[in-house]
């Protein structure tokens, strides 16, 4: 399936992985999806259209993010929310007039799918641990990337897997650029004996039990 990139920025734009992401989607066929680290909403889109062909109105998403730039993700390893082509800047700064980070831009491009969305605003570390976890059977993770934030991020996640969900982390090996994404990843595999593949390159880690 094409990923699409709605006009807008996103960290799944490399040629192929975009597709990639949303087969392995497709093969788990979720129901009730969580995603940490929405940016501008691409990836969110993306999965609700393929949630929608296969469950129709029966599924659920709920992404979070800070969804601003502010003192919280100061040190964190993020994208560019800066648009490099002048005319997208001018479409959402004078036609949209709307921060495609912001909360109200991403839910803009969430609106077809307003009653199965939840967006939450704010930091994961604080979050997650108030999410209800029970339900929720796929989470991609594209948080912070400090390791305190990976390993918060990925402890509040551990229900998901003992109910034999899946965690799918983004940005697995970034090499010098954020180390620590993957030593959290690693640590955590290891101290709970789950079964984790590292896919497409060492671009995603795949957390399911053995």
């Amino acid at each position: 399936m094409k990923y699409k990139k709605y006009y807008r920025k996103t960290s799944l734009k490399q040629k192929g992985v975009g597709s990639f992401f949303l087969e392995e989607i497709i093969r788990k066929k979720p129901k009730f999806f969580l995603e940490v680290g929405v940016f501008h909403g691409v990836t969110a889109r993306n999965v609700c259209e393929v949630l929608y062909k296969l469950h129709g109105n029966d599924f659920k998403y709920v992404g979070l993010d800070l969804f601003e730039e502010n003192d919280e993700n100061k040190n964190e390893v993020i994208p560019n929310t800066k648009f490099s082509n002048p005319l997208k800047t001018f479409f959402f700064r004078y036609i949209k007039r709307v921060n495609p980070y912001s909360l109200n831009g991403v839910n803009d491009l969430l609106k077809k799918f307003k009653d199965n969305v939840h967006l939450i605003k704010g930091n994961s570390n604080k979050i997650l641990k108030k999410i209800d976890m029970s339900k929720i059977d796929y989470v991609f993770l594209d948080g912070g990337h400090a390791y305190e934030t990976v390993k918060n991020d990925l402890d509040c996640c551990l229900e998901v897997i003992n109910s034999n969900g899946t965690i799918l982390c983004d940005d697995y090996n970034l090499g010098a650029q954020a180390p620590e994404v993957k030593i959290a990843i690693d640590e955590f595999v290891k101290k709970h004996n789950f079964k984790c593949e590292i896919l497409c390159d060492e671009r995603f880690a795949k957390i399911e039990k053995n």
